[in-house]
């Protein structure tokens, strides 16, 4: 398969710019303006969300159970994300320590920013190849299949592992001294999501068969993403997508969803939902965990659809390497199968970049970077 690759630089905002803008996704307006909503939001036709589409068996994980060491819920455990992981790598992790009071100002704190003015929400856009900031769908980015939503990314290190800007730092000097309760919650949040991936990579460890703190290690010094997802209504939800179908080249995604519907996984050559539970977040291996587990552990084609009558919104906490780790799987899961290496050696760093500035994220994603990388190292 040929690289699709961006072919220009994408176009800047303009600070003086109004509301109206084309270059600037306001989903009020676009809602108001006539019958349909612009041509870049409307998807092919292949592409476009069907009404039959059943929830998926994902199975629920009791996470304060493995942590228990109870062997009965140990193997449980273990088990069903094993099987779980072979197959779409999806499952949901319940009794998972997260305060619930966190969970609530997290979703709360949401409007704050996304309802603000456009022009509020620019002071802290995301710069092209930059994974931190504000993204009005990918406008000025992309010229077709545009998603419909917004967004808000921090790049997030455990403190005691580094000394970059971290993410109440990053919220007051783009965004003023106004958005500083919005910035420790945020900052909480990803800490508390950091915690629990940890325990998380403990369990895929295990279920793989190797040393249970081997994964954990890897991601000690982590460098992850936490993304705000504001999906706003839309008046033509059946032509148009929140996020197009692709797989998270990232390691880990942990997601908490609010109770609106949207998120659906691509099984048995189907699309099937994955309705929000309450009481539980939903964990889906991504690219670089693939890679990591010499692809026995599935990356799954994803996607997140809009409705025409609430608003819907989720977090994304992304685990992800230290930049310039090498990914590469333990031998035992090399030996497994038959010594073979399912993709070369990479750091993250190279693979976020390739996603960032020259590949749009979807089912080949490693497969392209893979294909890429062999072909840079052959010359």
């Amino acid at each position: 398969m040929a690289m699709r690759c961006i072919q220009a630089l994408p176009q800047r905002f303009n600070e003086n710019k109004t509301k109206e803008d084309p270059s600037i996704f306001d989903a009020n307006l676009l809602n108001q303006q006539s019958n349909h909503i612009p041509q870049q939001f409307i998807w092919p036709d292949h592409e476009k969300p069907s009404s039959d589409v059943h929830p998926l068996q994902v199975p629920l994980i009791d996470l304060a159970g493995f942590l228990s060491g109870d062997p009965f819920l140990v193997s449980e455990a273990t088990r069903l994300v094993s099987e779980a992981s072979k197959k779409h790598g999806f499952f949901l992790v319940t009794n998972h320590g997260v305060d619930e009071t966190l969970l609530s100002r997290a979703h709360l704190s949401m409007d704050s920013f996304f309802k603000a003015p456009a022009c509020e929400k620019q002071k802290a856009k995301r710069t092209w190849g930059e994974s931190s900031g504000y993204a009005s769908s990918f406008v000025g980015r992309y010229s077709s299949k545009l998603p419909w939503k917004e967004t808000l990314s921090f790049k997030f290190s455990p403190e005691e592992k580094c000394h970059s800007q971290n993410i109440k730092d990053f919220v007051s000097e783009k965004m003023g001294d106004g958005y500083k309760d919005f910035g420790n919650v945020y900052q909480e949040y990803a800490e508390a999501m950091n915690i629990l991936s940890l325990k998380i990579m403990e369990l895929l460890g295990m279920s793989l068969g190797i040393e249970r703190r081997h994964f954990r290690d890897f991601f000690e010094d982590s460098e992850s993403i936490l993304r705000l997802n504001y999906y706003p209504q839309c008046k033509q939800p059946e032509v148009a997508l929140g996020t197009g179908p692709h797989c998270d080249p990232t390691s880990l995604t942990i997601l908490h969803q609010d109770q609106v519907d949207g998120l659906q996984v691509f099984v048995d050559n189907k699309w099937q939902s994955i309705p929000p539970n309450p009481q539980s977040v939903v964990v889906n291996i991504g690219d670089t965990f693939m890679a990591l587990s010499n692809g026995i552990y599935k990356s799954c084609l994803h996607r997140a659809v809009v409705n025409s009558e609430k608003d819907r919104k989720t977090f994304a906490f992304f685990l992800c390497p230290k930049g310039d780790k090498i990914v590469k799987p333990p031998e035992e899961l090399v030996r497994v199968m038959s010594g073979e290496r399912e993709y070369p050696d990479f750091t993250w760093s190279m693979f976020l970049e390739f996603t960032q500035k020259h590949y749009r994220s979807d089912m080949n994603t490693l497969e392209e970077f893979s294909n890429w990388l062999k072909n840079k190292r052959s010359f």
